[in-house]
Formats: C-alpha cells, sequence, structure tokens
C-alpha cells in the first residue's frame, strides 16, 4: 500500500461542559485528526495531546512538530505492506508517542478499509459490543457530583469513575458510598498524591472501591510498588505506563494490579496490543482509558477493547456526554446492558461528518 496524500487538521471543539481534574479544568478541546489516503482509501486519526502539558510533555503544537517535519516525511510515497511495517517506520523517533499514535492509528483504519473488514477483526477481536462506564470529574460541590451519579445510573452506566485529589477525597467517597452503596466504583488522582499521603489511602480501602488510578507520580513505579503493598484497593496505572517495557517493568515489581490502556499514551495500537497480551499472559486485568476523545478516537479505541484481555468497563460512554456535535455522524450509544456496540463497517466504521469537521477546522495543511 503506497500512501499518496497527508491531511493534518488543527481543530477545536467545545465540550458539552467543563471537565476537571487534579491537573486542571478543560472547556474546549483542541485536538489534531489526521488524514492519510491511499488511492480512493482514507484512514483517520486522532491526536490525544493537550493544548498544555499537564498530562503528558506532548501538547497539539509538538505533536504537529513532530507530525510535520519526522513522521509524514518518513511514510509519505512509501509502500508499506502492513501496519506493523508503519510502526517499524517510525522507531527512530524517541518519545512523542502521541504523534506516532495518531499517525498510526489512522493508518490502521486504512490498512482495515482496504481489507474490507473492521479494525476490530483485524487486530483478533472476539466480541461485538464493549463495557461501557463513565467518568465524572471534580464538580463544585458534592451534591452536584451525587446528581450526577445518580443521573448516569438511570443512563445505565455499570461502572462510574469519579476524580480525586487532595481535599477532594475522603470525604466525598465517602458520601458516594453512603448514597450509593452497591455501585461499582473507583477513584482516579492523575498522579495528585505522594507516599506521604498512605493513611488518606488506608482510609479509602473501607470503601470496597474497584481500583485506585494513577494515585502517585506520572512517571513513577516503585512508590507504586511500595504503596500496593500497604492497601488492599488495587492500584491501576495509567500516565506511569507509556510503553510495553515500562508495563513489564510495573508488573515485575508489582506496582499495580490492573493497567489502564490507552492507545495514544502508549504510541498506537501495536503497542496497545502487545501489552494487553503481556498482562493476560500474568493475569493482571486492563481496560481502555479515554482523552475526551471526538468520534474518530473514540471508534478507535472501541475497536481496541474488542480485544480478548479488555475484561473491566472501559472510559467509552456516549459521544453526546462530551460534543453536541461531534466530528462523526455515526453515533455511539448505551445499550440496555451498559455497552457499546462495535461497528461492523471497514475500518473504524464510522462516517466522519465532513462538514462538521470543516467547520472546527481552525488550520489545514495537505502534504
Amino acid at each position: 500500500m503506497r500512501l499518496t496524500e497527508a491531511e493534518l487538521r488543527l481543530c477545536k471543539i467545545p465540550l458539552v461542559r467543563p471537565f476537571q481534574t487534579s491537573l486542571g479544568r478543560q472547556v474546549n478541546k483542541e485536538v489534531i485528526i489526521i488524514l492519510l489516503k491511499s488511492g480512493s482509501w482514507v484512514g483517520y486519526g486522532e491526536c490525544v495531546a493537550g493544548s498544555d502539558p499537564r498530562y503528558s510533555y506532548e501538547t497539539v503544537k509538538t505533536a504537529w512538530h513532530v507530525l510535520e517535519d519526522f513522521i509524514i516525511p518518513r511514510i509519505l510515497d512509501k509502500e508499506i505492506e502492513n501496519p506493523d511495517r508503519f510502526f517499524s517506520l517510525l522507531g527512530h523517533i524517541r518519545g512523542h508517542q502521541m504523534a506516532k499514535a495518531c499517525a498510526e492509528m489512522s493508518f490502521w483504519d486504512l490498512f482495515a478499509k482496504s481489507r474490507g473488514v473492521p479494525l476490530s477483526k483485524l487486530i483478533g477481536g472476539k466480541s461485538k459490543t464493549i463495557k461501557s462506564g463513565v467518568s465524572i470529574g471534580i464538580q463544585e460541590d458534592i451534591s452536584t457530583l451525587l446528581d450526577i451519579i445518580e443521573k448516569h445510573l438511570k443512563e445505565g452506566y455499570p461502572r462510574i469513575k469519579i476524580k480525586i485529589k487532595p481535599g477532594w477525597d475522603l470525604e466525598v467517597v465517602g458520601r458516594v458510598r453512603a448514597k450509593f452503596p452497591h455501585i461499582s466504583l473507583m477513584v482516579d488522582a492523575n498522579g495528585a498524591y505522594s507516599l506521604d499521603d498512605l493513611l488518606t489511602f488506608k482510609k479509602l480501602d473501607r470503601y470496597n472501591l474497584l481500583m485506585i488510578e494513577q494515585p502517585l507520580s506520572h512517571e513513577d513505579l516503585v512508590d507504586h510498588s511500595l504503596l500496593q503493598e500497604e492497601i488492599r484497593t488495587p492500584i491501576c496505572l495509567d500516565e506511569s505506563i507509556k510503553s510495553h517495557h515500562h508495563a513489564e517493568q510495573a508488573l515485575d515489581i508489582k506496582s499495580c494490579k490492573i493497567i489502564n490502556i490507552k492507545p495514544g499514551r502508549v504510541g498506537g495500537i501495536h503497542v496497545s496490543k502487545k501489552i494487553s497480551e503481556l498482562c493476560r499472559k500474568r493475569g493482571v486485568q486492563v481496560w481502555c482509558g479515554g482523552m475526551l476523545e471526538t468520534g474518530i478516537g473514540r471508534a478507535h479505541n472501541v475497536h481496541l477493547a474488542s480485544l480478548p484481555g479488555f475484561t473491566l468497563h472501559n472510559d467509552i460512554s456516549e459521544n453526546k456526554r462530551y460534543y453536541q456535535n461531534d466530528l462523526t455522524k455515526t453515533q455511539f450509544t448505551l445499550n440496555p446492558d451498559g455497552t457499546i456496540t462495535i461497528p461492523q463497517n471497514p475500518g473504524i466504521g464510522v462516517e466522519v461528518d465532513e462538514s462538521r469537521l470543516g467547520e472546527v477546522t481552525k488550520k489545514k495543511v495537505t502534504y
């Protein structure tokens, strides 16, 4: 398959409501959409880097730079046999996993379309639906949070995740548990704590949480291992797992009992599959996290979560939770059993709304 054209678009899309974590508050989603073309086929990918370096050192500007100056020149007008070969072509670039994932996932979509199969089938997915969960940001007060949780439970979401930070933790979780004693509940700290907060984590043990996601530093493995020895609640690593090697190290020293796989964070689908296979062999559960993706990135996540190792509920909810007017005409909706159906059309299986994409595009370059 020869890549004949590439296109980068910088888009800015308002969120339905602000989303706040321990890292900050987000009102709009600034996102890079990449199109890779070969003949009549077009593959779409989405970069999950943020506008500023909070979640990761990568930003929209650094990703655009790496895509434009290093990735696209490396792949354009090249004969690329398959996605594994595409992945190997980017091996000379250190780091910048989000930029690489953006291009690599676009190629997966393109390659699956050329084969006439849904992406899930191409990567070895076995299911027709994926387990859905909802992630709720930090709110102005606990009463508002409780109302939002109740709303999502009525909508049919079977797992609730709430964001925490120092000062918004024990009382919040206690109030949530008191009102909803039997729900599947987890918390996500986005690296806001240290080992000095051990007493807080020991107190969280009493609330029967599904997991605590990324309690300590975004680059730490060792302290997480020490913390996991001290608490019963499973630790799930997110930001700390940036590669297959990091996943191996985390499991070797028992830094966590669960891993959140975000394809954008680890460099794309190729590495995500490897981490999933590693965890399955080690008996460790995984699930797919979310980065406020549009329907394009969300579709990639849905297909990835079809792999056998993804046994827990994923942070993949309905498009309408985040965007009133998404970039895809295809909408992901929650089934009565709390699942989302995997599109069965070729590639990622969604129809991009070209008119909407044009409306939110702030910059466009074709190569």
